[in-house]
């Protein structure tokens, strides 16, 4: 069971050892701490939880520093996962967990939050064709058309519509770790990784 979180600092290019370029996100991972280990037989699921970043102190409440153990910014829980076989076993509160957990080659699963867009038309929500630019059409060429049947009189629930696009949590599977630096604990992953730069994610093996 590998896990780790970290930040989104940008994409760039990767070349391996035949000369392939590979377009890499580079994520990089400050060490973290087990706040937590969850039990099937104390909690009814097993799970680790783990924080990371500093934080001041006046924005943390004494309930958070006391179950934490100190002043931190971000908060994440793992869940085991019985297909894969996993466990807690050998983490314990306190213990440290950085880069060096993931190996190049490692194939990992990315969340994070995808960057907003605010209020977006179905054109670009959902890739509806729009309407022809022909036969007297002027201000419907990126409309919906019709949305619903008459009889009902109402809109029904799920009608794909103009509205709120993006800030969605987002996991991408299948991504390969290109390169691992424990000296500056960044993490090269292959592809594109959700959300803005400066974007929270979480790392864990697949």
């Amino acid at each position: 069971m590998k896990f780790i979180l970290g930040t989104k600092e940008g994409m760039t290019q990767v070349f391996d050892a035949d000369g392939t370029c590979h377009a890499a996100t580079i994520l990089r991972v400050s060490p973290a701490t087990i706040t937590q280990v969850k039990t099937q037989e104390k909690d009814g699921y097993d799970a680790v939880q783990i924080a990371t970043g500093a934080q001041k102190e006046h924005r943390t409440t004494k309930a958070q520093r006391g179950h934490t153990g100190g002043n931190f910014q971000h908060t994440k829980e793992f869940r085991t996962r019985v297909n894969y076989d996993e466990s807690t076993d050998g983490l314990e509160k306190g213990q440290t967990v950085d880069a060096s957990v993931f190996e190049a080659g490692d194939v990992i699963a990315v969340a994070a939050i995808s960057k907003g867009k605010g209020f977006q038309g179905v054109v670009k929500r959902y890739n509806f064709k729009g309407n022809k630019a022909t036969h007297g059409q002027k201000h419907t060429l990126r409309a919906p058309g019709s949305i619903g049947a008459t009889g009902p009189a109402r809109v029904f629930k799920g009608t794909r519509m103009g509205g709120r696009m993006g800030t969605d949590r987002v996991t991408v599977k299948n991504l390969q770790v290109l390169q691992v630096n424990t000296e500056e604990n960044v993490l090269l992953v292959s592809g594109a990784v959700p959300g803005r730069k400066g974007t929270l994610v979480e790392v864990r093996n697949v």
